[in-house]
């Protein structure tokens, strides 16, 4: 990686916002979405992504159609996907959507590809949790073919099989820039360098650093598989105001609710105020300054010899001023200043 090439990107869920003490519909939180990526375009930034969930309070369920509106919204600003649940999908049916989406929006479409950390597509879709791995890794592999080759005949488990089929519209040769998102599987690690794309660690509590041992495995299964050097990427968490008070209070006040939820959902820990003061001092929340998140930004960057990170800006029910001016600082003052301290640090050694 070199400083010039480390991009920085918005992630977003599609949470409800609210504007002052009313909480925005659906509708209105979809054309919020792409404003916001319109901004992100305006101050900046390097991609804009979009999740996809199928629960209340997100609207990221139709990903592919608000990429596309998006991309008719902006010009150049790259577009993908936080995470695309691959194994609730149909290979054939993503690769339409979006060979589609790279013509659209001329060349800017990429996605992230996971096996789901929330599982409400699998009774939505009608599959079962018993199968998760085989369907991601069949899956992975057809949607892979299906980019890579002219034309694919293809049998397996989890959906009907192909014979010499070829899709349009096409894709660029090669396909699009695809990742694999990670919570910090081994098996996943070695499955993105099995195919030789990028890794985008998926890093919501804790310290950064502790997935260091997974980026040093990364980078040692790529070249026993015989591929050169992927990107690496990070998604967390997080918030930039004006100052870190703002921030710090800003921050804590809807994060809260959203993690004693989850851990009552799956066990996690409880969102103590302390435990809160322990992730913003050296976790995985990026809430701040923009001198105190790009500072952070670009330590982790350097530890986990990243080329990529993505900011996750929307939790539910933060004020649509609060999303706006994360996007405006991200874009014009921390990035920057990400770059200048990557630049000082290379220079130094």
């Amino acid at each position: 990686m070199t400083t010039g090439d480390f991009e920085l990107g918005l992630n977003s869920f599609g949470e409800v916002a609210t504007d002052g003490d009313r909480v925005l519909t659906d509708a209105e939180t979809v054309r919020l979405i792409v404003e916001e990526a319109r901004l992100a375009e305006s101050v900046g930034l390097d991609v804009f992504s979009v999740g996809e969930h199928y629960r209340e309070g997100h609207n990221d369920s139709a990903t592919p159609v608000l990429l596309a509106a998006i991309a008719t919204a902006t010009e150049r600003i790259k577009l993908g996907t936080a995470v695309t649940v691959l194994s609730t999908n149909d290979p054939v049916r993503l690769y339409h959507e979006f060979s589609t989406l790279d013509a659209v929006s001329n060349g800017r479409a990429q996605l992230v590809l996971g096996r789901a950390s929330a599982t409400e597509s699998f009774p939505l879709f009608g599959y079962d949790l018993a199968d998760y791995e085989r369907l991601f890794e069949e899956k992975l592999d057809l949607f892979m073919r299906l980019q890579r080759e002219e034309r694919v005949t293809w049998s397996g488990s989890v959906r009907s099989r192909l014979d010499e089929q070829r899709l349009h519209p096409r894709m660029r040769p090669g396909g699009i820039p695809t990742w694999i998102g990670v919570g910090g599987s081994p098996n996943s690690v070695i499955r993105a360098a099995r195919y030789g794309l990028p890794l985008m660690h998926a890093i919501i509590g804790g310290r950064p650093q502790r997935f260091a041992g997974n980026v040093d495995l990364y980078l040692r299964a790529l070249e026993q598989f015989g591929h050169p050097a992927q990107p690496i990427g990070q998604h967390s968490l997080g918030m930039v105001a004006d100052t870190d008070e703002e921030a710090v209070e800003t921050w804590w006040r809807y994060w809260r609710p959203i993690v004693a939820r989850t851990a009552a959902e799956r066990g996690f820990y409880a969102p103590t105020r302390q435990r809160y003061e322990a992730e913003l001092d050296h976790g995985a929340l990026f809430v701040g300054s923009p001198e105190t998140v790009a500072q952070k930004i670009a330590q982790v960057a350097r530890d986990l010899r990243l080329s990529r990170f993505d900011l996750k800006y929307d939790i539910m029910r933060l004020p649509r001023v609060a999303r706006t001016r994360t996007i405006e600082l991200l874009g014009r003052e921390v990035a920057p200043r990400v770059r200048e301290l990557l630049t000082l640090e290379a220079n130094h050694v």
